[in-house]
């Protein structure tokens, strides 16, 4: 287990699937991990779901670190640049950020979207206005919140920035505006990586499989996961912990072949592989 237990970490998105499952990686390495979201006990909860991002907090004290939880709307500049000052304000520092912010899955039900087009509808057969809330809830979060931390990174000269995405550089993901969000997010990582690395800041995209979130269970794809939101979580604190990190910088690194390099498994004890497309 490496040990993160002077780090200060921030993930966004962090109320249920992949960013829950990075923040409680983070915790089991002893981390001081910031969660955000939109989901919170004391107010409103995306699509009325029951997880909240104190539950969250909950669970990274559970593991062995220590949660905190901040609301916070991930589409706002002005949200994003309130939580940042105020981490850096109570903790001194952000070492690192990790950006797990998704909703273009919001009203899918794992065949059709809230449009009422499914899953892989020919672009040219399907309306272009839900486009824009792909890239509103996915890449630019994921640009908000780096471009929130890079200042006090760039002082500091450390830090790493994760992006949290899929890997499009193995073939097509079957649906244009899904496939074009993940794509556009893993360009922000590298074009980030190539601003940041001069500075001694490190910015990657990390790519889990097939995970088993709440939102999968529920739309019956439970079956089909290749691992759980833990995998990814371990993955990043690998990440974390590795002092020569800067070598990965501007790449999309998949969990699977981090669990290889670092010796980690997931939450059943398995290790499963690089997710492959069509498996």
């Amino acid at each position: 287990m490496p040990d993160l237990s002077k780090a200060i970490c921030l993930v966004a998105g962090a109320s249920r699937g992949v960013g829950r499952g990075i923040a409680r990686g983070l915790g089991e390495a002893g981390a001081t991990v910031i969660v955000t979201a939109r989901s919170s006990e004391t107010g409103p909860r995306t699509e009325a779901r029951r997880e909240t991002i104190e539950d969250t907090a909950r669970e990274v004290d559970a593991a062995g670190g220590h949660g905190h939880h901040y609301l916070c709307d991930h589409t706002s500049e002005r949200a994003v640049d309130s939580l940042v000052h105020w981490a850096l304000r109570r903790f001194g520092r952000i070492d690192v950020a990790v950006s797990s912010v998704w909703g273009g899955n919001e009203g899918f039900d794992g065949e059709r979207y809230a449009d009422g087009a499914e899953w892989g509808t020919p672009f040219w057969r399907r309306s272009a206005e839900p486009f824009s809330g792909f890239f509103e809830t996915g890449p630019y979060p994921a640009l908000l919140l780096a471009r929130a931390v890079a200042p006090a990174m760039v002082s500091a000269k450390r830090g790493l920035i994760a992006l949290v995405s899929f890997d499009t550089q193995a073939g097509y993901l079957g649906d244009v505006f899904y496939d074009l969000a993940k794509a556009n997010t893993n360009r922000l990582a590298f074009a980030c990586a190539q601003e940041l690395a001069p500075h001694g800041v490190t910015a990657l995209g990390l790519s889990p499989g097939f995970v088993g979130t709440e939102r999968a269970r529920d739309n019956g794809h439970a079956d089909r996961a290749t691992e759980s939101p833990l995998y990814a979580g371990r993955a990043l604190a690998a990440l974390a912990a590795d002092p020569n990190v800067q070598a990965q910088a501007g790449r999309i690194l998949h969990a699977g072949d981090l669990a290889a390099e670092y010796g980690f498994t997931d939450a059943d004890g398995s290790t499963p592989p690089r997710f492959q497309l069509g498996s």
